[in-house]
């Protein structure tokens, strides 16, 4: 029996470590890539349509509600030490440094990641990627590098709508519906505000995109071999969409707690 699990354990080891070099290959192919002559310009573009402008809507409904939500809850936190004036910076500051390259990430995993996942992983299954290296297409180059280019093109734009919306939201909130001095508010919001801190939020953005693009790519491009129901068709893609999802998510919040603790 100790035996066994001692086995489980090693097994469960050296899967992990053969992931973490596939995966570290496969992004530095889906770097190299990109450049290379004749650059896949239009690929590119159709990508940052998908994964941006297609995005849009649910960034900014999000990002509407959150702002509402902190200057719902922020004002009634601060109206009871008399600093209601200063809910500008509060809404301002923690939407462009958390909850803005976050949130816009997570959302933007929900809608685009896992619709890179599966797209990918149905190629795989359907032998398509098997087709590409036939023709000798470089099917990583082919699947992977325009859309890590869009997500890096995409994700701090995203970021920098959802900050502005969610800023608006807690106006909504703080200034017409609980009278906040309006010209105070739009006055916090300007002081409170450091370069440091919008571009703390774009390097949390950029690296955000490079995680989901990579990591949705990734388990869609091995939904063959990857999980334990590899090999069984629709299955296999559903499985490698979901892990595709939580893994980005939790590499998400990892990655914004490391990326945080170097630039405070």
């Amino acid at each position: 029996m100790f035996k066994q699990r001692i086995e489980k354990l090693g097994s469960a080891c050296i899967d992990g470590i053969r992931s973490i070099g596939r995966i570290s290959i496969f992004f530095s192919q889906g770097i190299c890539r990109n450049f290379v002559p004749f650059v896949q310009i239009s690929k590119i573009m159709e990508q940052v349509w998908f994964i941006g402008a297609k995005s849009m809507f649910v960034i900014v409904l999000t990002a509407i509600f959150t702002g509402m939500v902190l200057g719902l809850q922020g004002y009634y936190t601060l109206v009871d030490f008399g600093s209601e004036a200063t809910l500008g910076s509060a809404v301002a500051m923690t939407l462009i440094r958390e909850l803005g390259p976050v949130l816009s990430a997570i959302m933007i995993t929900a809608r685009a990641g896992s619709a890179m996942a599966a797209e990918i992983g149905v190629m795989r299954i359907s032998e398509q990627i098997d087709a590409l290296e036939t023709m000798d297409i470089n099917p990583v180059r082919f699947t992977f590098s325009p859309r890590l280019s869009a997500s890096i093109i995409s994700f701090p734009l995203l970021t920098a709508l959802f900050d502005v919306t969610g800023i608006f939201g807690g106006y909504l909130t703080g200034v017409v519906m609980l009278g906040v001095n309006r010209y105070i508010y739009m006055d916090r919001v300007i002081r409170s505000i450091d370069l440091a801190d919008v571009t703390g939020g774009f390097v949390k953005a950029l690296v955000f995109g490079v995680i989901v693009s990579t990591m949705c790519c990734y388990k869609g491009f091995f939904a063959h071999i990857s999980g334990a129901q590899a090999g069984q068709g629709a299955k296999s893609v559903s499985l490698a969409t979901t892990d595709a999802v939580v893994n980005s998510c939790v590499l998400i919040l990892i990655s914004d707690y490391i990326i945080t603790f170097f630039l405070v």
